[in-house]
């Protein structure tokens, strides 16, 4: 193994083992170095690489200090991650969200509130219909948002949220290129809403799946793919 994924490792059993908890502040450097049997430097390598996908959070001239661990700040790392990939990679992506996403809209029909049911069908409500292209996008991340979280689920709403950058590329094109994709997105979510409103996980869940299904089929059919994997 090398000697700074070694280092890692000592760090991140420490956190598992609840010798560190979150919020703690690290021992000093030589000797948290010296206690883990490692040099101070594969042991800033470490700290380093931790600092990166947020489980630890370097504080100029205060120290080191575990982070809160939250799910949302750990999986910032996945959405870098995603942007990075674009073209039929995104079919990938697509093909995640249809898995995930109709399990958060049949939680969210379970566990919203009525009060985030009603601020959801205020998200519908305040779009325009001469809306600009940007101004459709938005609220769809708006409206996809408030159902991932409505799902009660802080991890499931982070993958959602994570999984979002490239295929929102995807969406605009499919916006600008395909007659009738914004008229169908919009009665597609109101039926989801209206599904969660009637608290029909099912029915939430048939929709989200109908919803994100064609997007990915019309993408395949773009790219020459028109194998739609079921998931």
């Amino acid at each position: 193994m090398p000697v700074t994924d070694e280092a890692i490792d000592k760090i991140k059993n420490m956190i598992v083992s609840g010798e560190l908890r979150p919020g703690s502040k690290l021992p000093r450097e030589a000797d948290l170095a010296d206690r883990l049997g490692l040099s101070r430097n594969s042991l800033r390598e470490a700290v380093k690489a931790l600092s990166l996908i947020r489980v630890l959070d370097v504080r100029q001239g205060d120290g080191t200090y575990v982070t809160s661990l939250e799910p949302d700040l750990l999986l910032d790392a996945l959405a870098f991650v995603v942007d990075f990939h674009q073209d039929d990679t995104v079919l990938d992506f697509l093909e995640v969200r249809r898995i995930l996403e109709p399990a958060a809209a049949a939680m969210a029909a379970r566990s919203m509130s009525q009060e985030e049911i009603d601020a959801l069908g205020e998200v519908l409500a305040g779009l325009d219909e001469d809306a600009s292209l940007d101004e459709l996008i938005a609220n769809d991340l708006e409206f996809h948002h408030r159902i991932a979280d409505g799902s009660g689920n802080p991890v499931l709403c982070s993958l959602i949220e994570g999984l979002s950058g490239p295929t929102v590329r995807a969406r605009i094109w499919r916006g600008m290129t395909e007659e009738g994709a914004v008229r169908r997105t919009r009665q597609q979510h109101q039926a989801i809403h209206d599904a969660i409103a009637d608290r029909n996980p099912d029915l939430a869940r048939a929709w989200a799946t109908i919803h994100i299904a064609g997007v990915e089929q019309w993408l395949r059919s773009v790219l020459g793919k028109t194998d739609l994997r079921q998931g």
